[in-house]
């Protein structure tokens, strides 16, 4: 369960805000001034502080810089009132993870404070390479293939130095991971790591989600805002899907590359921002280039140093590691013992061609353990989770054909269109994903095969609402 302080000199303000944290499945700790909040900060394991600047004795800002220097990688938000915008940016500019304005919308805050949580986890929590099957620390690089030596290779090459990384791969292979270690690894280690999601952010979004804005740079605009680039100064960011960027932004990019500057929207000053930039993407950015939908010139700005990611079909030599790895992972969070596997079934799992990569491994593996009663995995066990994802694709089922024929009668409606029918599908899959799951966030995201960036984006997309939400 995650652990929250909240901060706040107001009592009514401080007490309802952590019942609701309370409700939201959180644990929660409260102070009435930055001193006692420091004192915690010290005595307690946290995830996550939420901070208000004005404060009896020490003010905000220098509770803020205290925090920091007892955790650097401890994610704090700050809140504020309209008067101390001003100092609730410059705390950002500082590492804060964002700032809200008082009054705030509940629903907002909340979906901020999951994003903080997590981008708190990514900085903070180790990611083993060639980890043995049973590590306990949550994430880890499984593999001792020849492919997989190249790439811990790379990442100790590449991890003592500041250059620039593209991680290249299909889908489900890992690159995040990848990512994580590069920087955990490497000498920005104790600054900020930042994931920005190039799929999951609309793009009408997106550019001002990485380079902030002025106030008055369009309709809503009531104040400044920081932009994730900026407040990673010193630090690392991670571009996820980069392939799916847009040409104007990837032009801010590349000169954040070439000049390490930024403007904000509807500004006309010269930001100076030293990060790290780490991409990734499932794209061929060759044959994108060929096509008109990437710079050349960023795409050898970032392959300054390229690690390439293998299929799992390419290191089928790892697939039994990987397997006992994801068992130890699951049983231990669903408090099971290990039921073990039969020879015919490891031997499926061997010779499967693995179109989703490890990530298709990991769901296959973590349902069938949560449909499974204990006795060990067989090949009908295997066979009902792997059939059912390929029954889809043939054409003459039952199932497929309903589908099809609802889709033609959406398309002679003026009613539908191709967004339409794809938005009413894509909210029907996560809302079953996460009934299934009842509502747990990170079960439902492992069952779709998405990140937990991703989910939060489409369940907020779908205004998806549930009454019983497990926490992540």
């Amino acid at each position: 369960m995650n652990r929250i302080l909240v901060i706040d000199d107001d009592d009514q303000l401080r007490i309802s805000f952590c019942k609701l944290l309370k409700e939201e499945k959180y644990s929660v700790l409260g102070a009435a001034s930055g001193e006692a909040g420091i004192e915690m900060v010290k005595q307690n394991p946290l995830d996550l502080i939420i901070l208000d600047m004005r404060l009896p004795g020490i003010d905000g800002m220098e509770t803020y810089k205290r925090i920091k220097n007892i955790d650097s990688k401890l994610p704090v938000i700050i809140v504020t009132a309209f008067g101390t915008t001003e100092i609730a940016i410059e705390a950002t500019k500082l590492g804060a993870y964002d700032y809200v304005l008082k009054p705030f919308d509940v629903a907002e805050m909340l979906n901020l404070i999951k994003q903080a949580i997590e981008a708190g986890y990514f900085m903070r929590s180790p990611v083993e390479l060639d980890a043995s099957p049973d590590k306990q620390s949550g994430d880890a690089i499984i593999g001792q293939s020849k492919p997989m030596q190249k790439v811990y290779k790379a990442i100790g090459r590449v991890s003592q130095t500041d250059a620039s990384v593209l991680i290249q791969g299909e889908s489900g292979t890992g690159k995040e991971l990848v990512a994580r270690a590069v920087y955990q690894h490497g000498l920005r280690s104790n600054k900020a790591f930042l994931i920005i999601n190039c799929v999951a952010i609309p793009e009408t979004l997106l550019e001002s989600e990485l380079f902030g804005y002025e106030k008055g740079a369009f309709t809503g605009a009531s104040q400044r805002h920081i932009g994730k680039i900026e407040q990673a100064n010193t630090g690392t960011v991670f571009l996820d899907e980069i392939g799916d960027m847009p040409l104007n932004i990837q032009a801010k990019i590349l000169r954040l590359l070439q000049e390490k500057s930024i403007e904000r929207l509807g500004g006309v000053d010269t930001i100076p921002v030293d990060v790290r930039i780490i991409a990734a993407t499932n794209k061929n950015l060759e044959q994108a280039i060929e096509e008109g939908k990437f710079r050349e010139d960023l795409y050898f700005r970032l392959k300054v140093v390229t690690i390439e990611l293998p299929p799992l079909r390419e290191r089928q030599e790892d697939i039994n590691g990987l397997i006992s790895y994801f068992m130890f992972k699951f049983c231990t969070e669903l408090a099971i013992d290990a039921p073990g596997i039969q020879k015919e079934a490891l031997k499926l799992l061997n010779h499967y061609n693995w179109p989703g990569n490890i990530r298709e491994l990991s769901n296959l593996i973590h349902k069938v353990l949560i449909f499974n009663r204990g006795a060990p995995i067989s090949t009908e066990d295997l066979e009902q989770i792997i059939d059912k994802r390929e029954n889809v694709q043939i054409a003459g089922k039952i199932e497929l054909n309903t589908i099809k024929d609802w889709v033609r009668q959406g398309l002679t409606s003026e009613k539908y269109n191709f967004d339409t029918i794809i938005d009413i599908i894509s909210n029907l899959v996560v809302t079953e994903a996460l009934n299934m799951t009842n509502g747990n966030r990170s079960q439902a995201a492992k069952i779709l095969s998405l990140s937990r960036p991703t989910l939060h984006a489409k369940i907020d997309k779908y205004k998806i609402k549930f009454k019983t939400e497990v926490s992540d």
